[in-house]
């Protein structure tokens, strides 16, 4: 599956999720049922994985975890928070520019409506 294919699939699991359990829940259960969910669904997900940043021949462990990564393509970052600020996309960015990847989806569980909490960022894509 494409970048934009692999949206489509997450965009569809976290409306699933959004309309059964609501809003306002801690972004752990989200970040899991997520995860179940896209697995369900026949995606790959690896879940807290660490993103070294690599500078000439050193590989520095710098504390970055990416929520959910889908198919070694897409990353999503889970937010249950009041509103998104601008460092979240930042952090998104950071991932895929350290990960070299294209798309980025930034999901914010705590709206009322979900399609108000999807933020794409994008890398070249």
């Amino acid at each position: 599956m494409t970048e934009n294919e692999l949206s489509r699939v997450i965009v569809d699991s976290a409306f699933k999720i959004h309309t059964t359990l609501g809003p306002g829940l801690l972004e752990s259960v989200y970040e899991a049922v997520l995860a179940h969910e896209l697995e369900r669904r026949g995606c790959s997900v690896l879940s807290q994985r660490a993103i070294p940043v690599v500078y000439e021949d050193v590989k520095l462990d710098l504390g970055f975890r990416a929520d959910i990564i889908v198919n070694a393509k897409v990353v999503i970052e889970v937010k249950s928070v009041e509103a998104i600020a601008p460092v979240h996309a930042k952090q998104l960015r950071t991932y895929l520019r350290l990960m070299d990847l294209k798309l980025g989806l930034l999901i914010n569980f705590n709206v009322n409506l979900i399609k108000d909490g999807i933020t794409r960022v994008v890398n070249g894509l």
